[in-house]
């Protein structure tokens, strides 16, 4: 029986990941994670917004202090498109739109997120 309501629970968080975080898992963010998500939706045009929201996800947990190595925030941009593209900051607004101009600038591709998987 427990096995089941872990198999049950571990389906709902891959589809509440695939699907964008669904307002149901959103009342479980923590009020950082929930600006952040706020900031990915005002910034992102909604055709790619449940697609952006699925991703920073994968990358950093909506963590805007999240890092891996050279990657940082909301996310991971690399050190690369930190420098190459202007408009880095600390907080979600300026990494969504950050996020947001490294994706246009690279042909409006998922191809530098390794999270991209999670849109397939």
């Amino acid at each position: 029986m427990k096995l089941l309501a872990l198999v049950n629970a571990v389906a709902v968080a891959l589809w509440l990941l695939l699907w964008g975080l669904a307002d149901a898992h959103a009342a479980n963010l923590t009020p950082r994670q929930q600006r952040a998500r706020q900031a990915i939706i005002a910034v992102w045009p909604k055709a790619y917004e449940r697609a952006a929201l699925s991703v920073s996800w994968c990358e950093s947990r909506l963590y805007v202090w999240a890092t891996n190595g050279q990657y940082r925030g909301l996310f991971q941009v690399s050190a690369y498109w930190r420098r190459t593209v202007p408009g880095w900051g600390s907080g979600a607004y300026a990494q969504a739109r950050h996020a947001l101009a490294v994706f246009r600038v690279t042909g409006s591709t998922w191809a530098h997120w390794s999270c991209r998987t999670v849109l397939s």
